[in-house]
């Protein structure tokens, strides 16, 4: 027997009616007699075309201010009656229920009614019963039955209407259940998610807008990124956003959101190796560069700032990956368009998770973000040396890097400038060597430097190397039975050390 089904009746009752009128025209065409509720119907009507009231068929009015409208036997027994079960043909003979062939619904905005701060009433309102009762019924029968359950699917139905008329095969049947199922799982988990709170009593995250890209972090890897890029960043230019560019965008978000001044930052594997905060985008800039100009080929830049032509031309001389800035102007465009690969991206204002995740052995691992930004009030002086005023913004300064910085890590800064930073080492010490030999190389005076540090100083072999080379202040987490070694090394050498009471491992 053909898997071929005509649609002979369609059930209607949907929040959002654009992109409507066009199936609705095209089915009447096809013959097809319409069942809706309420708004739906009067639509339909007003299109000039007949429409059974859903009440006419169940005999019941909508009730309790609209909750119940759909629920009846003789509604979802034309859903869910199987074509091809002789017994289920007989009893819907029996109770006179009409077969229902297609199947159009959408969800009241549950998410967005949480998004806009309404009273919980309202928010509860928006928990859709019959619309996602519907969905799983249609779905479930989808032998039979073509659902379409969102807006978003309004488009491949009228493709497929306009192909081959009012008729559905079961590999499309299949693939509209399955798209319903990703609606009301979505959906439902939003709904949970809403109540739990922040008990995290189960994890439950649901995400759509899948994007293939080209590869994993490896070309034998397949990788997807599921979530509303555009939503974040416009791309006015450049080829198509890898796994690895996500993975440093992210990264140069993250760091970048840590500053308030003009702010320029180049990062490479999600580590900043250049940085600088100045009066201007030019400025920032060069200082940034500067910090590691050999690391900064094929990085990803990003700044706070409008980027101007004078900026521009200077960042067109270096090839890089990825650039992000809130603006760019139009003659600044010109210039850094002019690498056809090069990704150019508008960053748009988007609320970011509080909660990341990560696959994990057999389970998922859940931390909140760490949003903790050292203001000068959180920093605890532990040597008789208080830091000065410029000592004081540079370690606050280098924190905001380390803090963003694969552990283990060092940081050392000076003026507000990013000097070198060793990073995702096995001990702090190589950490800070690995940092000393980079500044050397592109000839940073460290005398004057100010070093930050992720986690606590266990011995003093970290701050004696420093002060060697001339640093002569020091931010830490603290915590450490040993601390006052570290203390005590920076008292006898003239350093300045304060502790913030905040470990920022990275891993």
């Amino acid at each position: 027997m053909s898997d071929t089904k005509r649609i002979k009746t369609a059930l209607l009752s949907v929040y959002h009616k654009d992109g409507l009128s066009e199936i609705i025209t095209k089915l009447h065409d096809e013959g097809v007699e319409f069942l809706s509720t309420g708004g739906t119907r009067q639509f339909i009507e007003s299109l000039g075309y007949p429409c059974k009231a859903v009440e006419d068929l169940t005999g019941y009015p909508s009730i309790l201010g609209g909750r119940v409208k759909t629920l009846h036997p003789k509604v979802f027994g034309g859903i869910l009656c199987r074509r091809e079960e002789e017994q289920d043909i007989q009893q819907i003979e029996k109770y006179e229920i009409p077969e229902i062939d297609l199947v159009i619904v959408d969800l009241y905005p549950f998410e967005a009614t949480v998004a806009s701060g309404a009273a919980e009433t309202d928010i509860i309102e928006k928990i859709d019963i019959g619309g996602i009762s519907l969905i799983r019924a249609a779905a479930k029968n989808f032998n039979d039955v073509a659902i379409v359950a969102s807006q978003a699917q309004y488009k491949p139905l009228l493709d497929m209407l306009m192909e081959h008329g009012a008729t559905t095969s079961l590999q499309e049947r299949r693939w509209f259940a399955k798209e319903a199922f990703a609606v009301s799982s979505h959906y439902d988990t939003a709904i949970f998610n809403y109540f739990d709170g922040e008990e995290g009593s189960a994890f439950r995250c649901s995400a759509n807008h899948p994007k293939t890209l080209r590869y994993g972090e490896n070309p034998h890897q397949r990788g997807f990124f599921y979530g509303n890029l555009e939503g974040m960043f416009d791309q006015i230019h450049g080829k198509e956003i890898s796994y690895n560019n996500l993975l440093d965008i992210n990264a140069a978000v993250d760091l970048i959101d840590e500053f308030d001044e003009t702010t320029f930052a180049v990062l490479k594997h999600n580590n900043a190796c250049g940085l600088a905060s100045r009066p201007t985008v030019l400025e920032a800039w060069k200082d940034a560069l500067a910090g590691d100009p050999v690391s900064a080929f094929g990085g990803v830049l990003i700044t706070n700032a409008v980027i101007d032509r004078e900026a521009a031309e200077e960042i067109n001389k270096i090839f890089f990956e990825v650039i992000i800035a809130p603006d760019y102007d139009v003659d600044a465009l010109e210039i850094l368009g002019q690498k056809k690969n090069r990704i150019i991206l508008v960053r748009k204002p988007a609320v970011l998770p509080k909660l990341q995740f990560r696959s994990l052995l057999n389970g998922v691992l859940v931390q909140d973000r760490d949003l903790n930004i050292e203001q000068p009030q959180d920093l605890k002086t532990v040597t008789v040396k208080v830091p000065t005023t410029a000592e004081v913004s540079d370690m606050l300064f280098a924190n905001k890097i380390v803090k963003n910085s694969k552990s283990n890590s060092i940081v050392l800064a000076k003026d507000k400038q990013l000097l070198a930073s060793g990073v995702g080492q096995t001990s702090r010490v190589d950490a800070l060597k690995q940092a000393i030999e980079k500044a050397k190389s592109f000839g940073f005076d460290l005398h004057g430097a100010v070093m930050a540090s992720d986690a606590f100083f266990p011995f003093p072999d970290c701050v004696e190397i420093a002060g060697d080379e001339g640093v002569t202040a020091v931010i830490q987490p603290g915590g450490s039975i040993k601390d006052q070694l570290s203390f005590d090394y920076c008292n006898e050498h003239g350093m300045a050390m304060v502790t913030t009471g905040i470990r920022h491992f990275k891993h």
